[in-house]
């Protein structure tokens, strides 16, 4: 792509007018590639560049877009099914990109899974090297001690490897159940029910309710919104893009 004006590319990206945005360029808020950019006829290359305002990087990537979906119970994570199962494609079926989800939540389990065309992006996200931590609300069968949750915190073995939990919080409790927060960030199949059943506590309910920096927030079951500009840099700083 041949180069255009810095405020131009700022403006396309969601800062704002470009009046608004040449006035983050004269306050020496904006980097590209490291530098600090302070005069107003600088031109860049948005598909080469990288930029920064305050520190966040900006999506600049033409046509790049990436979607948090609140995924509902019973809405397998595929963007078509051949047998006509309800799918996670057809609740982005309005957008004009080609979107596919980055990782998977299975049937039973809700919350928040995103969608992108930017195939870096997703493949950084879902690289173990990255350690992207995921947040877990679950509801369990039974009363969970503490005795429970500091083992879980310790480590619980599943198929000869230990599965690591960065925080888990105990956030309410009934006569026969228990609702915890959980942080994890590896990514096997089922890896938080299969976690819960090891330690005698299947789970009843599970939704996750953050990706990294990007959270569920009020999104209903089924809705979708793009990510802000603040969100995106926080997701491309996480995986170092």
């Amino acid at each position: 792509m041949a180069e255009i004006r810095l405020q131009k590319v700022l403006a396309a990206a969601g800062l704002g007018s470009r009046r608004k945005c040449e006035t983050y360029i004269s306050a020496g808020r904006v980097t590209v590639d490291g530098e600090v950019i302070d005069e107003l006829g600088a031109r860049v290359d948005p598909d080469v560049s990288v930029i920064h305002v305050d520190g966040v990087r900006i999506a600049q990537a033409s046509g790049h877009v990436v979607v948090a979906l609140n995924k509902p119970r019973g809405v397998i994570t595929a963007m078509s099914d051949p047998h006509g199962k309800p799918c996670v494609g057809d609740l982005v079926a309005d957008y004009e990109e080609r979107l596919f989800h980055i990782g998977r939540l299975d049937g039973e389990t809700e919350g928040l899974l995103l969608l992108t065309n930017d195939g870096e992006l997703a493949q950084r996200l879902g690289h173990p090297s990255h350690e992207i931590q995921k947040t877990y609300l679950a509801r369990v069968q039974g009363r969970v001690d503490k005795a429970t949750v500091a083992k879980i915190k310790t480590g619980v073995l599943i198929e000869d490897r230990v599965v690591e939990v960065s925080s888990i919080v105990m956030k309410d409790q009934s006569a026969d159940a228990t609702l915890l927060e959980l942080t994890i960030h590896e990514g096997r199949n089922r890896i938080v029910r299969r976690l819960f059943d090891e330690v005698g506590h299947p789970v009843i309910d599970l939704a996750r309710i953050a990706v990294g920096p990007i959270k569920l927030g009020h999104l209903r079951p089924g809705q979708t919104r793009e990510l802000s500009h603040d969100e995106l840099g926080r997701l491309y700083s996480a995986v170092k893009l």
